[in-house]
């Protein structure tokens, strides 16, 4: 993904989750998806998908059991 891709996906981040420090984040030596950030905290990854002549980006977010648990006794 290029700078300005990255940045119209960060701005539509950052409005549909009202967070102004969400980031979306290039990755190194790739070039079809980009790392989502709160703050300095990694949450998930946004793949591009533009086959089948349709492009649309994916966002993938791992919940773990323990981080659950953490955020329920806070």
């Amino acid at each position: 993904m290029d700078t300005q891709e990255v940045a119209k996906l960060q701005n539509f981040l950052r409005r549909r989750f009202n967070d102004q420090t969400l980031t979306v984040r290039a990755r190194p030596n790739k070039d079809d998806s980009a790392e989502v950030y709160i703050g300095e905290e990694f949450i998930g990854v946004l793949s591009r998908d533009d086959e089948d002549e349709d492009l649309s980006y994916d966002f993938h977010m791992a919940i773990l059991d323990v981080d659950l648990d953490t955020i329920g006794s806070a």
